[in-house]
């Protein structure tokens, strides 16, 4: 790693390195992600029954909103306009988002425990998306761009946490009663 490097300052051998450029292509992904999912998550809010689902999805929502707000400033760090590209791995979790919401009857704990496998699966998709981007900022000597996605990545992680215990607490057994 050399000095520019280290410092923040990106060499223009870098920025035009492949490797980097798919960096780029992968925040600009996940930048599309998170926005759509701060769409979708109000919707999940709205379709869950109990309080603790209603009250986690609502924090996830700010919770995200902080993530874009945490890529905007990976994106000025790397000199890049913060745009989206299409995720087609977050778009079809959203749709089966959806989809679990139109095949379960509303109020029940199976929509609850259909809900937190919805909200679930995309936490492991951003689980792992964060990890290995925190990994490829490291490699190229981003550890300011690390240390942020890091923390987004943590966020993650806490959310999942927190969807498992309320599913374990209560919501996978009411199910299985209904």
């Amino acid at each position: 790693m050399n000095n520019n490097q280290k410092n923040g300052i990106m060499s223009s051998e870098m920025k035009n390195s492949e490797f980097h450029k798919f960096f780029v292509e992968e925040l600009k992904d996940i930048y599309w992600a998170e926005n759509h999912l701060v769409k979708a998550l109000p919707k999940m809010q709205k379709a869950a029954s109990s309080k603790e689902l209603i009250a986690a999805f609502e924090k996830h929502t700010q919770e995200s909103l902080k993530h874009i707000d945490i890529l905007k400033q990976v994106f000025e760090l790397l000199g890049e306009k913060a745009v989206g590209k299409k995720c087609a791995a977050m778009e079809g979790l959203i749709e089966e988002g959806e989809t679990i919401m139109q095949d379960t009857e509303k109020d029940t704990m199976t929509r609850d425990a259909g809900l937190i496998l919805a909200a679930q699966k995309a936490e492991h998709y951003e689980i792992a998306t964060y990890g290995t981007l925190r990994v490829f900022a490291r490699t190229m000597g981003h550890d300011d761009i690390a240390d942020l996605l890091s923390s987004i990545l943590e966020n993650e992680k806490m959310t999942d946490v927190a969807l498992t215990k309320i599913a374990e607490s209560f919501v996978n057994e009411s199910a299985v009663a209904e």
